[in-house]
């Protein structure tokens, strides 16, 4: 799936919180409905079946309870999306990412081959569909994910490129698969933050440290023997750079990724380097653009959403905007796209408990038009408003209203986009105050069952705040829209 990822090391972030947060996208021409659910440990099957690519998994048994973000229609599988397990542990799974002929030559995609004729289906290897399933119920901390995702490459294999996010209270790790069995993660530094278009990304890699200590790196065991048997390493000086040897850097990229890395890097460190004109250090079109930076302030959540409902503000590539040369508009694929699905921010905060530390920041819908809300993640369930998503358009899901409320502020934007900033500024006070309030009460209550209790109501509470305040911007981009009709008259009747 087309996505936009976002890291943020504990000590790049406002509260010293680490952070992973995604859009999911869906493909062209589709639009792909989610719910927000809790999935219980029993729930998980002895053996997993992929419906894409037919390959079975036993499972390790003994799984722990989970959030996640499944489809909300069956038919092509879970796809769990992003999650967090009651080990207080964070997943984001996929960004697809890409690569090049060289590396798909040496270790082919593991492609499902159906039944024919006399041959047997052979099985594919583990995907999208898959991954958070496979992983998140049996991990305990971000490294653990890492190494049990990396096994299930080894074993296995995967019919895509994928990157993976791992999260816990003091570390986020970022895996990028290679081929069909290879694999590299690397420890996002504590003072950084990464940015991830649908480009392979990790831009320098230790070998040393990942066939050592591994304290900030990892890989496949057979890495760098792969690399040397297929002359992978492309550098001139002997520093070697992933993103050169498994990476494109197709003219595509220059269309659909580079563009949004850049926007992002330039957003939070607008003055480390130049961005824009002729003696720009780095271009949209740069294929050289930074994994990841030390911002030059402290990230907020509030950043991240910004950052994830880009359509290039303040540029001449601003699909929307009033100025600029009419050619440039539109030129690049915008990170809050209308086929965002939803986007999901963790975070762990350092300074509470463990047991209400974790927050996930949902939203649906084109994340230029949305809010998101913080829900706490050490639940049993989650409020309807969220969960209840089916096929069937109803303004009783917070999904189907945002792709409402959407879809009518594009169309009216000048008249709507008012009311846009309004809502998602008025939600997130509004739920701000609740979580603020709910830590509170938890704070100062002894039983855990009914801090447990609290935490379920503070969830209800939130999405009773949301679902007021969506209903409201709805009625008002609804009338907007309206008034714009082509059959629209000034002349009331006489």
């Amino acid at each position: 799936m087309a996505c936009t990822t976002i890291l943020v090391g504990k000590n790049a972030s406002y509260d010293g919180s680490t952070m992973v947060a995604r859009n999911d996208d869906s493909g062209s021409g589709h639009f792909t409905a989610k719910k927000f659910v809790v999935v219980q440990p029993e729930e998980h099957p002895a053996v997993y079946r992929s419906v894409i690519s037919h390959v079975e998994v036993p499972l390790p048994g003994h799984a722990l309870r989970m959030t996640a973000m499944p489809n909300a229609v069956e038919g092509e599988g879970i796809w769990a999306a992003a999650g967090v397990n009651a080990a207080h542990v964070g997943m984001t799974a996929t960004e697809t990412i890409t690569s090049n002929p060289r590396v798909l030559g040496a270790d082919p995609l593991v492609v499902y081959q159906p039944a024919k004729g006399e041959r047997p289906e052979v099985p594919g290897g583990i995907g999208e569909e898959d991954i958070v399933c496979l992983v998140l119920p049996y991990i305990r901390t971000a490294r653990e994910g890492v190494v049990r995702l990396g096994e299930l490459l080894r074993t296995y294999g995967t019919y895509e490129m994928n990157g993976i996010a791992f999260q816990d209270v003091n570390e986020i790790w970022w895996l990028e698969t290679i081929g069909g069995h290879h694999w590299m993660a690397r420890r996002v530094p504590d003072d950084s933050y990464v940015v991830m278009p649908n480009q392979l990304g990790i831009d320098s890699f230790d070998f040393a440290d990942a066939c050592g200590a591994q304290e900030n790196y990892m890989c496949s065991d057979d890495l760098k023997a792969f690399v040397d048997k297929h002359h992978l390493d492309l550098s001139l000086d002997g520093s070697f750079n992933p993103r050169d040897a498994f990476g494109s850097h197709d003219d595509a990229d220059h269309v659909y990724n580079t563009p949004r890395a850049w926007f992002m890097l330039r957003h939070l460190n607008p003055n480390t380097w130049v961005w824009e004109g002729p003696d720009a250090d780095y271009t949209p079109h740069s294929d050289d653009l930074p994994w990841c930076m030390v911002p030059e302030r402290k990230i907020t959540p509030e950043d991240v959403k910004y950052l994830l409902s880009s359509h290039y503000q303040g540029t001449p590539y601003d699909p929307y905007a009033a100025y600029g040369d009419p050619k440039s508009k539109g030129a690049y694929r915008t990170i809050g796209i209308n086929r965002n699905s939803f986007m999901a921010l963790t975070q762990m905060r350092p300074d509470l408990p463990e047991e209400f530390r974790t927050v996930e920041w949902i939203a649906y819908a084109s994340n230029a038009f949305n809010t998101m809300v913080p829900f706490y993640a050490n639940v049993d369930t989650t409020p309807a408003y969220l969960a209840c998503t089916t096929g069937e358009v109803s303004t009783e899901s917070f999904y189907w209203v945002s792709r409402m409320i959407a879809a009518m502020a594009d169309a009216a934007y000048g008249k709507s986009i008012f009311h846009i900033e309004r809502y998602e500024e008025g939600v997130l006070s509004a739920t701000r105050a609740l979580l603020n309030a709910y830590d509170e009460k938890q704070a100062q209550e002894a039983d855990p069952a009914r801090r447990a209790a609290l935490r379920t109501e503070a969830n209800e509470a939130i999405a009773r705040e949301l679902k007021a305040r969506a209903a409201d911007t709805l009625n008002k981009v609804l009338f907007e829209l309206s008034c714009n009709m082509k059959n629209a008259f000034s002349r009331s009747d006489a």
